[in-house]
C-alpha cells in the first residue's frame, strides 16, 4: 500500500462537492462579531463554517443560564457513552410553565452531523437574553434540545458527512450502539429516544420541530420543510395538517423569503441519475418524527436544510425558521391548540398503514432547480451528474408522487398484553399509552391471531432483525391473563399509535421489528412411526378427511412427493400439535 497523501494534498481534503450559487441575504445581519463577548463558536469563526464541541457547547449555555434569568438548563437522560443529553429552556414563568403560553420544543443533532438546528438556537438564545428579542417569550416558550445523539456528535471528523457542505468538523449519524434515532420513534429502543420521549410527554409541545439537512439532488432551495397530513383522504391529524398549511406555512414562508431565504416543500428525487425523473415524499413511516408525530397528534415538522448550501446560510435560515415559529405560536397558538384537540379525539375505525410511494397519480408541481450537465466518468463508467452551481432560470415541473397506505387496520376496543411482556408493556408506557393492569388472572374473551406464513428478513436492520406478515387468521377464544397483563383501551388519544404497535401486520408493530420471534417456534414433534398409523385411523374415521387429503394430493404434486409434507398435514390435524404455534399472544377485545 502506498503512504496516504498528506491532509493538504489529499484528494478528500480538496473542494470536490459542486459549488453553491452566490447568496447574500439580509438574515445575514443577525451575525454577532467575533469580538462580542456573546457571539458563538459559529459566529466567532473567520468562515462561519465551524459548530462547538459538546464540552464548549454545554460551557457556553451554561454561561448563558448563569448570565440570565429566563434561561435553565435541564438534564432530560444520558447516552450510552454516560454523557448527560440536556435541553435549553427559555421562558420567562419560571420554574413552572404559564399553561396558557404555547411550547415550542426545536430538536437538533438527531443526526449529529447535521447540526444547523444547535447553531441557529445557540444565536437566538443569545438575542433573546441581551439583544433586544426577550419579546418572544411574553407569548410563547422555547426548549431547545441542541443536540440529542450526544456520542454521535463526539465522534466528530472532517470525514463524516461527504455529500454536505460543513461545518468543517462533523459528528456522525448514528449513535454510539449504532442505531440510527430517526428509526426509533416507535420501538423506542436507544436511551437517547427513550429520554426524548420522556421529554415530550413532559411538556407536551404544541410545536415539535426535529432540523436535520439533506442529501440528493441540488435545487434552489436552502430549507425545505414538510409534515404529515398532504393527503387528507387519510391524514391521521387532519385539523393539525390544515392549520399548518394555511396558517403556519404562508407566514413561514414570508418571513424566510424576506429575509433572502429560498424555503420548499420537502421532497426527495426519485433518480440520482435523472433530476427531472420526479419527487416523492419520503415516506411517512411513524420511525421518522413526523410520521410518529402525525399518529400521536403532535404537530410535528421536519426540516431539511440543503447540504451543498454554505453551513452559515443554513444555520441562518433555521434562525429566522424558529424566531418566526415562536411568533406564530403568539399570535395563532389558540388556532393549533384546537387543532391538536380535535384530532386527539378522534377514533377512527379504520387506520391506514404501510405507507409506500404511489406508483400513478401523481400531482405536478413548480420546482426551483438547480442547472447541470453530465459526463463520461472513469470511475463508474457511466455518464455523472454535474451540477453546475447556477439556479435555472426556468421553472422546472416535475411530476410529484405521495405515498400512500397499502393495508388499512381495523380498530378494536382494545387489546391484552401478557404479563409476561413487560419489555413491550414498559414500550407503551414510554409512549405515555393508558394501560389497566390486572392483579389477579382474568379470562377474557378475545380474539387472537393466527400468522400464515411469517417471513424474516434476511439481514439484521436497526439491531433487529425484522418480520413480515400480511397474512392473519382470527380466532376466538376465552383466554386467562396471568397477573400483570395489561389492557389497553385504543380509546385514548394515543389510540391510533397502539393499533399501528400492536397489530402485527404493520410495518412499524413491535412484531415487525421482530420483538415476538417466540410465535415462530414450534414445540414437541411426532415421529413417523407414531404419526402414519395415527393418519390411517382419522381417515378410516373421518371420510370426510380422507377426501380433503385425496384433493390435496391431485391438485398438489410437489406435495403428494414429500411424505414429511403429507404426514405434517395430519399432524396439524391432531390436538397434538402445538396450539401456540404462530399464535399471536397479544390479542384483541372486540367489545367490553
Amino acid at each position: 500500500m502506498t503512504d496516504a497523501p498528506s491532509p493538504s494534498t489529499a484528494p478528500w481534503d480538496q473542494d470536490f462537492l459542486p459549488p453553491a450559487p452566490p447568496w447574500q441575504g439580509a438574515s445575514q445581519a443577525l451575525l454577532r462579531d467575533a469580538s462580542d463577548p456573546w457571539a458563538s463558536a459559529f459566529e466567532a469563526d473567520p468562515e462561519h463554517d465551524f459548530s462547538p464541541d459538546y464540552v464548549d457547547t454545554r460551557a457556553w449555555f451554561d454561561r448563558l443560564e448563569a448570565a440570565s434569568p429566563w434561561i435553565r438548563i435541564e438534564v432530560f437522560g444520558t447516552s450510552p457513552e454516560g454523557r448527560p443529553i440536556y435541553a435549553v429552556i427559555a421562558s420567562k414563568d419560571g420554574a413552572s410553565f404559564d399553561p396558557g403560553k404555547p411550547v415550542l420544543l426545536a430538536q437538533a443533532g438527531i443526526h449529529p452531523g447535521e447540526i444547523d438546528g444547535k447553531d441557529a438556537g445557540m444565536m437566538l438564545l443569545r438575542d433573546i437574553c441581551f439583544y433586544g428579542k426577550d419579546g418572544l417569550l411574553d407569548g410563547a416558550n422555547l426548549i431547545l434540545a441542541p443536540i440529542l445523539s450526544v456520542d454521535g456528535h463526539e465522534r466528530a471528523s472532517r470525514y463524516s458527512r461527504p455529500n454536505q457542505r460543513g461545518p468543517r468538523i462533523q459528528g456522525w449519524r448514528n449513535t454510539a450502539t449504532n442505531q440510527n434515532l430517526n428509526r426509533d420513534y416507535m420501538k423506542l429502543d436507544q436511551p437517547e429516544m427513550q429520554a426524548a420521549r420522556g421529554l415530550l410527554n413532559k411538556y407536551r409541545p404544541d410545536l415539535y420541530v426535529d432540523i436535520h439537512v439533506t442529501d440528493g439532488l441540488d435545487y434552489q432551495y436552502d430549507l425545505t420543510y414538510g409534515y404529515n397530513g398532504e393527503e387528507r383522504s387519510w391524514s391521521r391529524s387532519p385539523a393539525i395538517a390544515i392549520w399548518l398549511d394555511e396558517v403556519f406555512k404562508p407566514a413561514m414562508n414570508g418571513a424566510l423569503e424576506a429575509e433572502g431565504h429560498i424555503p420548499g416543500e420537502l421532497v426527495f428525487g426519485l433518480d440520482d441519475q435523472d433530476p427531472k425523473a420526479g419527487l416523492s415524499d419520503g415516506g411517512l413511516g411513524e420511525r421518522f418524527s413526523n410520521g410518529w408525530g402525525a399518529a400521536a397528534h403532535v404537530p410535528t415538522i421536519l426540516i431539511e436544510n440543503h447540504s451543498l448550501k454554505p453551513h452559515a446560510q443554513r444555520v441562518l435560515a433555521t434562525y429566522v425558521f424558529l424566531e418566526t415559529a415562536l411568533t406564530l405560536l403568539a399570535a395563532q397558538g389558540a388556532g393549533l391548540r384546537a387543532a391538536i384537540t380535535a384530532d386527539r379525539a378522534l377514533r377512527p375505525a379504520e387506520i391506514p398503514a404501510n405507507f409506500v410511494q404511489a406508483k400513478a397519480h401523481a400531482r405536478m408541481r413548480s420546482f426551483k432547480g438547480i442547472r447541470y450537465d453530465t459526463y463520461e466518468s472513469a470511475a463508474s463508467g457511466r455518464r455523472e451528474i454535474r451540477w453546475l452551481g447556477e439556479a435555472d432560470p426556468e421553472l422546472w415541473s416535475l411530476p410529484h408522487f405521495l405515498s400512500e397506505p397499502t393495508l388499512t387496520l381495523a380498530r378494536p376496543k382494545a387489546y391484552w398484553v401478557p404479563g409476561y411482556r413487560k419489555d413491550l408493556i414498559e414500550r407503551l408506557a414510554l409512549h405515555g399509552v393508558a394501560m389497566e393492569a390486572i392483579s389477579a388472572p382474568k379470562t377474557v374473551s378475545v380474539e387472537m391471531l393466527r400468522l400464515a406464513k411469517p417471513e424474516i428478513a434476511s439481514q439484521a436492520a436497526e439491531g433487529h432483525v425484522a418480520i413480515t406478515v400480511t397474512e392473519v387468521t382470527p380466532e376466538r377464544r376465552d383466554w386467562t391473563f396471568s397477573p400483570g397483563s395489561v389492557r389497553v383501551s385504543t380509546d385514548q388519544p394515543l389510540g391510533d399509535l397502539i393499533v399501528l404497535l400492536l397489530e402485527p401486520q404493520s410495518s412499524e408493530s413491535f412484531f415487525a421489528w421482530g420483538m415476538v420471534p417466540e410465535v415462530l417456534s414450534r414445540v414437541e414433534y411426532i415421529e413417523g412411526y407414531a404419526i402414519a398409523p395415527l393418519a390411517e385411523k382419522m381417515m378410516a374415521a373421518d371420510p370426510k378427511l380422507k377426501a380433503e387429503f385425496e384433493a390435496k394430493l391431485a391438485t398438489d404434486p410437489k406435495f403428494a412427493a414429500d411424505p414429511e409434507a403429507r404426514l405434517g398435514w395430519f399432524y396439524r390435524r391432531t390436538p397434538f400439535y402445538d396450539d401456540r404455534h404462530l399464535l399471536y399472544p397479544i390479542a384483541r377485545q372486540l367489545a367490553h
